[in-house]
């Protein structure tokens, strides 16, 4: 694998996201964590799993520059596989503990909200959120759903039409995510959680898992094509196309 790191425990897996100093989210990465999570959700031997980044990024978000590229088979193919990785590890059986050691937002979140448990790093720097409509790309009914599954409905509303990013007090406060340490001590504190979670009865944690989401993933679109089809479409809109370019314009520059 080119773009993450799969590291075994006696119990469990760390995932760790590894491609390039901001972990940007391309094809090939959606594709690789597809495969690890499938093979992971079957593996008896693991019963749980860490995700995590490299230090100061768990991930930027979408590779934007990357994608812009994308014809629209590409771009179509990315969307499903995107929004069927992230229905995968929601649905995932087994404890997700996420280990956020600096920024997470858009897709960067989009990974993180499928967990049991997020610790994040302490740092003024340090942003979480779903952005999408501040970047101009249309964000979908699953995501929405996660979302407000963690802050409740309301937040959810202000925060995505703002297309708020939350430094780690703000993310705290608001249920986003359960844990702030420094930065040294994220990787222990999502093992020690994890070690928690697997004292429990294998099969009544994920019994109870399941009843407690089960108001998530009754919402659902299982269908990840359907559920990302507006985004799909309109990413070609040449009003989205040319603001598009503008902001890929000014990440070059940086």
């Amino acid at each position: 694998m080119k773009t993450i790191q799969l590291t075994h425990k006696e119990r469990y897996a760390i995932v760790q996201l590894n491609r390039g100093k901001v972990n940007a989210i391309n094809h090939e990465m959606v594709r690789e964590l597809t495969t690890v999570f499938t093979d992971l959700e079957t593996n008896s031997k693991v019963e749980g799993v860490i995700i995590t980044g490299i230090p100061h990024f768990f991930s930027a978000g979408l590779d934007v520059i990357e994608l812009y590229g994308y014809n629209e088979a590409q771009i179509a193919s990315f969307f499903e596989d995107f929004g069927a990785l992230h229905i995968r590890m929601a649905r995932f059986p087994k404890p997700l503990v996420c280990a956020i050691p600096g920024y997470a937002p858009a897709g960067g979140c989009v990974f993180a909200i499928t967990a049991d448990y997020r610790i994040m790093a302490e740092g003024d720097a340090y942003t979480i959120g779903l952005n999408e409509v501040a970047v101009n790309i249309q964000i979908s009914n699953n995501l929405i759903e996660a979302y407000a599954f963690w802050v409740g409905n309301g937040k959810a509303h202000e925060y995505i039409l703002d297309g708020k990013l939350l430094h780690g007090k703000e993310a705290l406060a608001s249920g986003l995510v359960n844990a702030l340490v420094p930065l040294e001590e994220v990787m222990p504190v999502a093992e020690k959680k994890m070690d928690q979670f697997l004292k429990a009865d294998t099969g009544i944690l994920r019994n109870t898992k399941q009843k407690l989401r089960s108001s998530w993933w009754n919402k659902l679109e299982n269908d990840a094509k359907k559920d990302l089809g507006e985004a799909i479409e309109l990413w070609w809109s040449p009003r989205i196309r040319s603001k598009m370019k503008a902001f890929v314009d000014s990440l070059q520059k940086k």
